[in-house]
C-alpha cells in the first residue's frame, strides 16, 4: 500500500504527517510518498521526510499511484483522479457539493472531524486535538491585543485589577482556554448548556455560570445541541450581565451541519469596555457574535472582534504532530497485519466517517442535506 501526503493549500500550515509518523507506517510495509515541500511550514523538511524513509514524488505522480492520499484540505482534486482512498478534513455537511463530486469520481473519502465521539474514538480524535491548540492560542492573541495586564499586580505606583475573562462553551477549546487564562492570571466565566461540565470547569478554577432550561445534550452523541428560543433568550440576558463586565471574550460555541448560534449581540458588544477583545473560534460557521466576520478583526465602539477559525494552524508543528497520531490510529482501521488495505465497513468508526464510497454519497448526515 501506498500511502501520499499532499502538500496543503497556502493558507494552511498543517500537514497530515510528520516524518515521525512515516516511521510508524513504514514499520507496517507500508511506502509513503510525499509532495514536495509538503512540511515546510511545519517545520519538517524534504531531508527530514527522506531520511525517516519516505520517497519525495511530484503531486501528479502521487495523485496517480498512491492508494491513500492524506490531506486535511482536498478541495482541489482534479476531477481526473478516480478510485483514490482520501483522508482529512472536509466538513462535509457544510461542502455537499463537493462531496457529490468526490461520489462521482469513486472517491472514498473519510472526513475524521465525523467520527462517533465514543471511547474507542479518542485516540483519533482530531476535533479534540485541534481545539486544545485553537483555545490555547485564543487566550494568548487575546492577551497580545488586550491593552492591560492579564494577572493582579500590586506596586508601589498602585494596583492593577486582574483581567475579566468570559468564556462561552466549555468544550475542549473552551476548557483549555480556563486553564490557559488562568495560569496568566484572569477572572475566568464559563457560560455552557451541559450543567455536566460545572466540575470541570471549577476544577480548572473557573466559574461556571448555569442557565435552567437547557435541552439534553445526551442526544447530541458527544456534539452540541441546539436549544429552544425560551432557553437561547434566558441564556442571553445572562451573557449580557456578565460580558458588560468581562475584558475578554472567547466564543467557542457550534452545532455540526449548521450555522454557529449567535449568543452576543451588537448591543451587548456595545456595552463592554474600550480596549476589550473578543476571539471567535466559531467564525467560519458564521460566529457566535453579530458583528463577526472570518479571518478579519472588526473593531466597534473601540471593542475588538477577532474571528479566527484556524488558530491551529498557527502552531503548526504540534498541530500537525497531534494530528499525524490520529491519522496514524485511524489508518491502523484500514489494514491487516500486512500493513495491506482492508476497508471494514462493519466496524462503527470506519463506517461512521466515511462520507462517500462506491460512486455514492453514503453518510446519512450528508446524504441527508441533497
Amino acid at each position: 500500500m501506498i500511502v501520499g501526503v499532499l502538500k496543503e493549500p497556502s493558507f494552511e500550515s498543517r500537514v497530515s504527517l510528520l516524518a515521525e509518523g512515516v516511521v510508524a507506517l513504514i514499520k507496517k510495509n507500508v511506502s509513503v510518498w510525499v509532495e514536495p515541500g509538503a512540511g515546510e511550514k511545519a517545520f519538517c523538511s524534504d531531508e527530514d521526510y527522506l531520511k525517516a524513509g519516505a520517497m519525495i514524488r511530484a503531486r501528479p505522480e502521487l495523485l496517480a499511484e498512491a492508494d491513500v492520499l492524506l490531506g486535511l484540505q482536498c478541495d482541489d482534486i482534479p476531477a481526473t483522479v478516480q478510485n483514490k482512498i482520501l483522508i482529512g478534513i472536509y466538513q462535509p455537511l457544510y461542502h455537499q457539493n463537493l462531496m457529490s463530486v468526490w461520489a462521482k469520481q469513486h472517491i472514498t473519502s473519510f472526513s475524521l472531524d465525523m467520527l462517533p465521539r465514543t471511547t474507542r474514538a479518542q485516540s483519533m480524535d482530531v476535533l479534540s486535538s485541534q481545539a486544545n491548540i485553537a483555545g490555547y492560542k485564543a487566550v494568548l492573541l487575546a492577551a497580545n491585543l488586550f491593552p492591560h495586564y492579564f494577572p493582579l499586580f500590586m506596586t508601589a505606583a498602585g494596583s492593577i485589577p486582574p483581567a475579566k475573562v468570559l468564556i462561552l462553551g466549555a468544550g475542549v477549546a473552551g476548557l483549555q482556554a480556563i486553564a490557559t487564562a488562568r495560569r496568566l492570571g484572569a477572572v475566568v466565566e464559563v457560560f455552557d448548556t451541559r450543567p455536566a461540565v460545572k466540575e470541570e470547569v471549577m476544577s480548572l478554577g473557573g466559574k461556571f455560570v448555569e442557565v435552567e432550561g437547557a435541552a439534553d445534550a445526551s442526544t447530541g452523541g458527544g456534539y452540541a445541541v441546539e436549544q429552544s428560543a425560551d432557553f437561547l433568550q434566558k441564556q442571553k440576558e445572562k451573557i449580557a450581565e456578565s460580558i458588560a463586565k468581562a475584558d475578554i471574550v472567547i466564543t467557542t460555541a457550534q452545532i455540526p451541519g449548521k450555522q454557529a448560534p449567535v449568543l452576543v449581540t451588537t448591543s451587548m458588544i456595545g456595552a463592554m469596555k474600550k480596549g476589550s477583545v473578543i476571539i471567535d473560534l466559531a467564525a467560519a460557521t458564521g460566529g457566535n457574535t453579530e458583528l463577526t466576520k472570518d479571518k478579519e478583526t472588526v473593531i466597534h465602539k473601540g471593542v475588538s472582534i477577532v474571528g479566527n477559525s484556524a488558530l491551529p494552524s498557527s502552531m503548526p508543528y504540534d498541530a500537525s504532530k497531534l494530528y499525524g497520531k490520529n491519522v496514524l490510529n485511524f489508518l491502523q482501521l484500514l489494514m491487516d497485519k500486512e500493513g495491506k488495505l482492508q476497508l471494514n465497513f462493519e466496524d462503527d468508526l470506519v463506517k461512521g466517517c466515511c462520507i462517500t464510497h462506491n460512486g455514492e454519497v453514503v453518510h446519512e448526515k450528508v446524504k441527508g442535506g441533497f
